[in-house]
């Protein structure tokens, strides 16, 4: 199973959490147990809660990801960014000394 597969279902089930709290909150408040403003606020705590969980969720698997990438030395879109950069100073210094100054790549 892909990462991308894992988080869009720990996702879902995220957002079908929310929505199983929110229909007991609606319960609570239609039994007289809660206040609607009780009800809001706890929802919006609970919101708030599982956004937060979720972005640790997310770093987590990203931090995961990046050091397996490390342990098995495969390089980062980074690397290859500073790479590129290299080449295309190296590429002008050299058209440079040439004589060809501002020209092809």
């Amino acid at each position: 199973m892909l990462v991308s597969e894992i988080m869009k279902r720990a996702m879902l089930a995220g957002l079908g959490a929310q929505e199983k709290t929110k229909e007991f909150v609606d319960e609570l408040v239609k039994a007289g147990e809660l206040s609607k403003s009780d009800a809001a606020s706890l929802v919006k705590e609970f919101t708030s809660k599982a956004e937060e969980r979720t972005k640790d969720f997310d770093k987590s698997i990203k931090d995961a990801i990046q050091g397996a990438f490390q342990k098995l030395n495969i390089p980062t879109r980074d690397d290859f960014e500073n790479i590129e950069k290299k080449l295309q100073n190296i590429s002008s210094r050299l058209r440079k000394l040439e004589g060809g100054g501002a020209g092809e790549e």
